[in-house]
């Protein structure tokens, strides 16, 4: 029976048609393993990854695999991305039992859903002291039929510690200046000075973590925080982890050097990504910078944008490679100089290897070369290397395209209209902050669902304007309320205000615990052996921290000492492990930052079409004071409160100053002395005259 065949999952659908009886997460699938006494085979992967294909290929599409997975167990297949839940509970396991985690995940539960043999990718015939797939499938049938006891043992044994690993940070204090610095030394120590980034091979992009330093050196003045960011972003922007014709980043790097990637390219790193370089930009004027979050923004509108005006969730890392006619990693993305030459002619050809860094040896497999920019290459006339970068362009588009996993995840879109809006305010890019709009729209059409009555609540997923079935966990609440609330500073509309509000209400009804703690999923949603709570950052912020950020945004807007209680209360877990493990909880971090600082909440009254209005808001938004907030509106035509009052509380009094545009800066709605003059303005948010134009 194909029941696959109904969801909306594109990784799901990918498994549709295999010889396995794949059941989705669903109780009638464990009800199944009891009627039969045999155990579930739980099979996690998501669209985009590389290692999840090439096990489909394998084994899932293996007759015989198949027939044995079908006759000994009840097989279940999940999204990590629909339900990341479910992924964090047995990935847990999974990490403690053997190390290290990773996709696909292979866990064998009891019909209760208890786990007790863990793994993740199993090659088709033993390798590297890995046993086989089938190896493994007839160890676990064999001790299942004969050793029921053991293995109910071990189940229980796991199921309990799980269950007992319980964080005890909630009544921490929030952290202070001593824990910024000691978390600041604690990331120099594990800084590689030589190639940029953190630790070694493979290196990930540490979106967080660089926001972090540039809100710390916004605050401090700690030049070396800035220098950390600012070299880490150079060295990506010149690696092949960067896509030199088309933009964006890929999830990885394989090396140390950021040469060779690992191709799928995610949502929320290029949203993060996006967001990173225009702050660095912001901070400092670079070009490249500039040039980056521009090149990455516009790579999310035209790859990724989806019909209904969201972004989809990931581009696959294989595509077919022409030579072979299968499906090969990087194939759509790597260049040999023949290659090269045969698009661009032999002298334009011999220049792009030598710009880009191809080689007749190859940086890649095959003799082929990731694009990258080094340091030692020539030194080209602008246009002609933008002419020759589009003609590369264009001749890459008519090779086989990547695969798209087309599910609208909440939270990576929040990010997304984050990064577009404010790269829109900043590079005079209206239509941006359209494209953030629409995405923003989208969520509030689509994803905000009733259920039995009670209030609206947040869908994790969407496809082709059809909302998923799965609810949102914290990341989205707290991912897409910060996407409104940079949208609400962008366009002056206070709705977005209002929006990230009623999603930050349900934070605090539903996933908060007494101690202040969070739970990444909400007290009424399906019950695991567990309920999740991680604090730390993986490959995007944590829900944990992602929710004290908006948390602490909003109540900067509104006044609101219940929400920014609730950021302090959640922000004692970063006291207890930023200084410990700054690289895994650099949004904290960032958050703390804005903390510190007050954040800062900037006010700008004037009539709409006053350009004086205009260029106090943009002076405002291109503030690095960390996490300041910005309402703008009109005043009220009897000089009382703005009429905005309602939206942006901020504005509530505040008026022109002898009939002109004014902008207050305050803390805690105390302010200082109204200003008309744009660069009075960036001198008290601390940005020196001119910054970032």
């Amino acid at each position: 029976m194909n029941r696959l065949a109904g969801v909306t999952s594109p990784y799901l659908l990918q498994h549709a048609d295999n010889p396995v009886d794949w059941w989705p997460w669903a109780p009638e699938a464990f009800e199944e393993a009891k009627r039969r006494d045999v155990p579930v085979l739980l099979s996690v992967g998501y669209s985009a990854c590389h290692w999840c294909h090439v096990m489909a290929h394998e084994s899932f599409e293996d007759d015989d695999t198949a027939a044995y997975m079908n006759e000994h167990f009840v097989n279940v297949k999940v999204d990590r991305e629909e339900r990341p839940d479910v992924d964090a509970v047995y990935m847990e396991a999974v990490q403690a039992a053997t190390g290290q985690g990773g996709w696909p995940m292979t866990v064998f539960l009891t019909p209760d859903a208890e786990p007790f043999y863990f793994g993740t990718y199993f090659p088709p015939e033993p390798r590297h002291g890995m046993p086989s797939f089938t190896q493994v499938l007839e160890g676990i049938s064999t001790a299942w039929t004969g050793r029921r006891g053991e293995v109910a043992e071990v189940a229980q044994r796991i199921t309990q510690d799980l269950a007992g690993r319980q964080l005890d940070y909630g009544r921490a204090a929030a952290p202070g200046p001593e824990e910024a610095a000691q978390a600041l030394l604690a990331l120099t120590r594990e800084y590689d000075a030589a190639r940029g980034g953190f630790g070694g091979a493979p290196k990930f992009p540490p979106s967080m973590v660089l926001e972090f330093l540039l809100r710390h050196h916004a605050r401090t003045g700690a030049e070396g925080a800035l220098q950390m960011a600012a070299d880490t972003c150079e060295a990506m922007a010149r690696g092949g982890i960067y896509d030199q014709l088309g933009g964006g980043f890929a999830r990885y790097s394989v090396d140390r050097e950021w040469v060779v990637p690992h191709f799928e390219k995610m949502l929320y790193d290029n949203a993060l990504l996006c967001r990173v370089y225009a702050h660095l930009w912001r901070a400092t004027g670079s070009d490249l910078a500039r040039r980056v979050a521009l090149e990455t923004a516009d790579f999310m509108v035209r790859e990724l944008r989806t019909p209904e005006g969201g972004f989809a969730s990931a581009l696959d890392a294989d595509s077919e490679d022409p030579r072979t006619g299968k499906p090969a990693e990087g194939a759509y993305y790597a260049w040999t100089p023949a290659q090269l030459e045969e698009v661009l002619g032999a002298e334009d050809g011999a220049l792009a290897a030598a710009c880009f860094g191809v080689t007749q040896e190859g940086t890649f497999e095959h003799g082929a070369s990731v694009l990258r920019l080094p340091q030692d290459g020539p030194v080209v006339d602008a246009e002609r290397i933008a002419g020759i970068r589009q003609r590369l362009l264009a001749a890459r588009a008519a090779r086989p395209a990547p695969g798209r996993d087309d599910k609208v995840v909440a939270a990576w879109n929040g990010l997304a209209v984050a990064a577009l809006a404010e790269c829109g305010a900043y590079f005079d890019r209206p239509d941006l902050v359209e494209r953030a709009t629409e995405a923003a729209d989208l969520l509030v059409r689509v994803h905000f669902r009733a259920e039995d009555g009670r209030a609206p609540r947040l869908a994790r997923t969407s496809k082709d304007g059809q909302v998923g079935a799965n609810a949102g966990v914290l990341e989205d609440y707290g991912d897409v309320a910060e996407g409104f609330l940079a949208l609400a500073a962008v366009t002056g509309e206070g709705v977005w205000l209002e929006f990230a509000g009623f999603l930050l209400d349900l934070v605090l009804d539903r996933f908060t615990a007494e101690d202040g703690s969070l739970y990444d999923t909400a007290h009424d949603a399906e019950r695991l052996i567990r309920r999740p709570q991680d604090p730390t950052d993986t490959a995007a912020p944590s829900g944990w921290t992602a929710a004290a950020g908006a948390l602490l945004s909003y109540a900067a807007h509104t006044g609101s000492e219940a929400h920014r209680t609730a950021a302090e209360r959640a922000l004692g877990v970063v006291r207890a492990l930023g200084p410990r493990v700054p690289r895994f909880i650099g949004h904290g971090l960032a958050v703390a930052e804005a903390l510190l600082d007050g954040p800062r909440e900037v006010a700008v009254v004037g009539r709409p079409d006053d350009p004086a209005r205009a260029e106090l808001h943009r002076a405002a938004l291109l503030a690095t004071a960390p996490g300041a907030v910005v309402a703008v509106g009109e005043p009220a035509a009897d000089g009382g409160p703005g009429a905005a009052e309602g939206e942006f509380p901020l504005l509530a009094g505040r008026t022109p100053v002898e009939g002109r545009a004014a902008a207050y800066v305050c803390r805690h709605f105390v302010c200082a002395r109204p200003t008309a003059d744009p660069v009075e303005l960036a001198a008290q948010l601390g940005t020196a005259a001119g910054s970032g134009s």
